[in-house]
């Protein structure tokens, strides 16, 4: 089975290289910018036939490992 998991930082935080980033998008002409919030995707393959054991198993390692659950929010979705 193959997962994928959209981390990014919790809404009302800080996030250094967007703001970077939308002055330069501005800095070069494109004044339309109005956020750039920055992330990460990771693609897991998990081996097994259950999916809802296998959410489960990839949700532990997002709160063990894969993502800060102090500042980040994430998503996982199964992939086809």
């Amino acid at each position: 089975m193959r997962f994928q998991v959209a981390i990014r930082r919790r809404q009302g935080l800080s996030d250094p290289e967007g703001v970077t980033t939308l002055r330069a998008l501005r800095d070069l002409g494109y004044g339309e910018a109005t956020e750039v919030h920055f992330g990460r995707t990771i693609t897991l393959e998990i081996d097994g036939d259950d999916v809802a054991a296998a959410t489960e198993r990839v949700t532990e390692m997002c709160e063990k490992l894969l993502a800060n659950p102090v500042i980040e929010d994430y998503e996982i979705a199964v992939l086809p």
